[in-house]
């Protein structure tokens, strides 16, 4: 008990407020600049769906870009959630693992771990819309 005690008394405290604002304020920039994307292939010609597919590529290349420097690591330390919830965060879960493992090769590294971290939400993402997509099939619904 008296180790406990000590522990709780050394580790730092989190700053719950400063860490929800810096969450909002980093994941509403991300969303801005996503809405500045969106805007701009719509302006340069695209209509509505073929922009909004355009800005999620964009969006994953970016985070994908941003992890490969460095930077959407720095990023993550700060913004927690704020950078981790939209799709720039699904990019980071796959990049990182495979730039971590890139020095067991190709094939047991990237290949293998790329997606430890984002492996299970796409798994579950597609087995629970095929699901979901074979029930309104059978049910007639479109």
């Amino acid at each position: 008990m008296d180790y406990k005690k000590y522990v709780d008394d050394k580790s730092p405290k989190p700053t719950y407020l400063k860490n929800c604002i810096w969450a909002f304020i980093v994941g509403g920039l991300i969303c801005d600049v996503g809405q500045f994307i969106l805007n701009s292939y719509i302006k340069y010609g695209l209509d509505k769906k073929m922009a909004s597919t355009a800005t999620s590529i964009t969006l994953i290349f970016l985070g994908a870009f941003f992890t490969g420097i460095g930077v959407y690591d720095l990023l993550g330390k700060r913004a927690g959630a704020g950078s981790i919830v939209p799709i720039t965060g699904f990019s980071n879960s796959i990049v990182s693992p495979a730039m971590e493992y890139k020095r067991e090769g190709y094939v047991l590294g990237v290949g293998a771990k790329m997606f430890t971290i984002a492996g299970p939400v796409l798994v579950y993402g597609i087995g629970s819309s095929v699901i979901l997509g074979l029930i309104y099939h059978f049910l007639g619904i479109s």
